[in-house]
Parts: C-alpha cells; sequence; structure tokens
C-alpha cells in the first residue's frame, strides 16, 4: 500500500471553514482509501491507496469535502517519498532551533520568476526557495513575519503551511 499525505489549506482557522477531523477522515474512507489518520485540527490527513493517487487526486477531494461539510479548501496531496524529499531539502536546518518557528510552504507549482524578498529586509527571519517548498525561519513567530504579502500572490496554484514539528508529525505517520 501507497502511503500519502493530504494538506487542506486554511481549514479551522478561528471559526471560519469549521471542519470536524472525524468528518474529514470519513470524507476519504469513502472515497475508497485506507488507514485513513488525521494530525492536529488543521487538515493534515495521512492515508494509504491500493495503487498511486492519481494527479487530479487533489481536485476529488476537494469536492467530495465541499459535497460532505460545505467547506471549500484547497488540497495537496504527496506520495510519502515526495513529502519526505521536500523536508529533507529543508536548507534551514542548522538555524531553525524551534520547530514551531520554522515553516515548510508546500506548492503545487513553483512559479516560474518567482521574485524573492530581500534577505536583508527580512532579517532575523530566514527564507529559502525550493524546488517544491519554500522553507522559512521566524525566529520572532509567524504573526511577526516581514515576508511580505507580495511575495505570496505570485503563486496561482494553492500553497500551504506547516511547521516545522507538524512536519515531523506526519513524516512518522507516513513511515508507520
Amino acid at each position: 500500500m501507497a502511503m500519502n499525505v493530504a494538506l487542506l489549506r486554511g481549514i479551522n482557522v478561528g471559526t471560519a471553514k469549521s471542519v470536524s477531523m472525524a468528518e474529514l477522515a470519513t470524507v476519504f474512507e469513502n472515497l475508497g482509501f485506507d488507514r485513513v489518520a488525521t494530525v492536529l485540527r488543521s487538515g493534515n490527513v495521512v492515508f494509504s491507496s491500493k495503487r498511486t493517487v492519481p494527479a487530479g487526486a487533489a481536485a476529488s477531494i476537494e469536492a467530495a469535502i465541499l459535497k460532505s461539510t460545505g467547506v471549500q479548501s484547497s488540497v495537496l496531496v504527496f506520495s510519502a517519498a515526495d513529502f519526505a524529499a521536500i523536508a529533507s531539502a529543508n536548507p534551514l536546518l542548522d538555524i531553525a532551533t524551534d520547530g514551531s518557528k520554522s515553516f515548510v510552504t508546500f506548492i503545487a507549482d513553483l512559479p516560474k520568476n518567482l521574485q524573492a524578498p530581500d534577505a536583508a529586509a527580512l532579517a532575523p527571519e530566514v527564507l529559502a526557495v525550493g524546488a517544491a517548498a519554500i522553507y522559512q525561519w521566524m525566529p520572532d513567530g509567524s504573526l511577526q513575519t516581514k515576508v511580505p504579502k507580495s511575495f505570496w500572490k505570485q503563486f496561482d496554484s494553492p500553497v500551504t503551511a506547516r511547521n516545522w514539528n507538524t512536519v515531523q508529525k506526519l513524516l512518522v505517520l507516513l513511515a508507520e
């Protein structure tokens, strides 16, 4: 069985887009996935599939979530191997001393002419653009980020961030 992770964007943030994890797990089970487990309330689902999850699976999952819960959420789906590769490519592990302040922003497609913000203007934050993710170290916390909103507006496809602690929890479940 192939292990996978689905990352939902923007659910259970405050009172908006409220989805119970039991209901979310049921959506995945009804789609025919096995070994479904949710992690935290922020839209992390680890699941197995008898065969490789097709490229269009994210759209099918989004539609099923909307139908079942009434909540629209972008979904990114990664195989266990792809998720692990994104995590292991994190270039900031030597400086990120607190997993709650180190983030990986998962992306569906990296824009061809992505303009990263000036590194000096971000200090003490650090932002690194990888092949399949954006890595951030925010020692003052994510609410105090200096990354301008205009940076994120360059992305036409869905993006969703997870802190390093959550990434590690997902890696453990994917390896089981």
